[in-house]
């Protein structure tokens, strides 16, 4: 019994009590702080070390969730065509082969030429693969996410549209046409911008600037579905402009950022094209352009196409068509114009192709036979797009375990194949960051190899690959023949961005005249 008069003994008791409460409750946080901990290290560790059934290759996966995706997109300006220094620092360090993290995928990254080839011929074991951000944009149905009979009846269906014979009897004199045409534009300005990055129109002063961008994508989708800007209300070439700084990012959409952009784009140019299909069904005569061909397949009794595959394949053919074409002209012009040897041997090449000719044939346009002649074109274009590597990574996903060189690749990882590795390797092309389209004299100069996979290999070569040489030599050939080159003059632009795609942020703004002015 504790008495009331005893002060001592009354707050003595409820001190102890304390003390021992808070002993606990100290003991229980160092408890749950040692379990986070060990926890957090844990999760780090299995982050950092995953699960392999043998030896994965060396690398770093950089912090959970997160990996190594803010030093991977990090952009970087690049007077010469070289790795990026996120490949080179890692190939460097590593070897060539390498682990890594990026938009939370697992990835290993291949600069091994072996490897690459290996991924290309083994389709069934290397399945393509995009990141969520590109499915997204690009479509669930697109034919860069089906596999098997339905890849290859897509692809086929593309290649009837721009794959060598149709080339050849239906469109390369289309094409001649068209690009006379735009030159035909371009030429009284003075001034134009080979490649117009930003999608919109550039003035300079009370005149516009028109671009190979405008030129491609015009043309590509007139053949696709009959759509002609100039006619429209509608700018469709607009719907694309965000593509490329969004196709590979995080999938966030929200207002912002660049992925909620190419969100925006695509809604509005799949609407675009669905109310074109609309309509198309509803008219009697066709219009003898692709999606023709597209319905046509769709009412066959055994289809196996679908609105929205037929949606999502336009989409991603639009947005190829220009694309990657464009970039091409536009560093195959700076090339050219910074290598004034390479200017001559083309003139000449071009001029002797004229000088072949009747007469009466001097404004017939070029000929198949014509263009097959282009052996230094074919040259200067291979030389282009080796040294560009306009597709700076090809994606394949493991579809089950694959040993390489002592080192596992488990399922479900992905390999990314880095084309610069092969086309910058000094054992096979001496002096790699040199411009020299000598090198591939007497080579085979429209094929895929182990070194050269500018277009990709195996069953995934690129479809278009064909048009967009052809388009190419075409811009070329037209340039060198009916301009003064020897004064060409760049007057914007020029400067080169990697994000890691290939980026023109200020264009590449040239100066030309007619070579019969005085």
């Amino acid at each position: 019994m504790i008495l009331p008069g005893n002060s001592k003994l009354t707050s003595a008791i409820p001190f102890k009590v304390l003390k021992v409460r808070l002993q606990m409750l100290v003991l229980v946080t160092s408890c749950l702080v040692a379990l986070v901990v060990i926890s957090v290290s844990h999760r780090v560790y299995r982050w950092r070390n995953p699960k392999c059934k043998g030896k994965l290759p060396p690398g770093s996966m950089g912090i959970p969730i997160i990996g190594e995706t803010i030093q991977f997109f990090t952009p970087y300006k690049s007077d010469v065509f070289d790795l990026s220094p996120f490949i080179k620092k890692r190939a460097a360090r590593y070897g060539s082969l390498f682990r890594t993290s990026v938009v939370g995928q697992l990835i290993v990254v291949s600069t091994d030429p072996d490897l690459n080839h290996y991924v290309f011929q083994n389709g069934k074991l290397f399945q393509l693969w995009y990141t969520n951000s590109s499915t997204g944009i690009l479509g669930k149905e697109s034919i860069a996410e089906q596999q098997g009979l339905m890849h290859k009846h897509l692809r086929n269906l593309v290649l009837n549209l721009v794959g060598p014979g149709n080339l050849k009897e239906n469109l390369l004199k289309e094409m001649d046409t068209i690009t006379r045409m735009h030159f035909d534009k371009w030429a009284p300005l003075g001034t134009f911008d080979v490649k117009e990055e930003s999608g919109n129109v550039i003035l300079f002063g009370p005149r516009y600037c028109y671009s190979s961008f405008n030129m491609i994508f015009n043309y590509g989708a007139l053949k696709l579905i009959s759509y002609d800007e100039s006619k429209s209300g509608r700018r469709l070439q607009e719907c694309y402009t965000a593509m490329l700084d969004g196709i590979v990012s995080f999938p966030l959409n929200i207002p912002g950022t660049a992925f909620h952009k190419c969100m925006e784009g695509r809604k509005r140019a799949v609407n675009f094209i669905k109310e074109t299909i609309d309509k198309r069904r509803m008219m009697e005569t066709p219009q003898g352009d692709f999606l023709d061909l597209l319905l046509k397949e769709m009412e066959n009794k055994d289809a196996i196409l679908t609105e929205e595959i037929v949606l999502d394949l336009i989409f991603l053919l639009l947005f190829l068509t220009f694309e990657s074409t464009s970039s091409a002209i536009t560093v195959a012009l700076k090339f050219i114009k910074e290598n004034p040897a390479v200017l001559a041997e083309l003139t000449n090449e071009h001029e002797a192709i004229l000088q072949s000719r009747a007469k009466s044939d001097q404004d017939s346009g070029v000929t198949w036979k014509e263009y097959k002649s282009m052996t230094f074109t074919s040259m200067v274009i291979n030389e282009t797009v080796r040294l560009a590597n306009i597709a700076t990574l090809m994606l394949r996903k493991t579809v089950q375990d694959v040993e390489f060189k002592g080192y596992t690749i488990p399922a479900g990882w992905l390999v990314m194949v880095c084309p610069g590795s092969p086309h910058l390797n000094p054992v096979m092309y001496h002096n790699p960051l040199e411009f020299n389209p000598w090198r591939w004299e007497g080579q085979e100069l429209h094929s895929a190899s182990k070194n050269f996979i500018a277009f990709g290999g195996g069953a995934r070569h690129c479809a278009g690959a064909d048009f967009a040489k052809l388009q190419t030599a075409l811009f070329i050939h037209h340039l060198v023949t009916k301009y003064r080159l020897a004064i060409w003059t760049i007057v914007k632009g020029g400067e080169i961005v990697r994000k890691p795609g290939l980026v023109f942020p200020n264009g590449l703004h040239i100066k030309i005249s007619e070579k019969n002015e005085q």
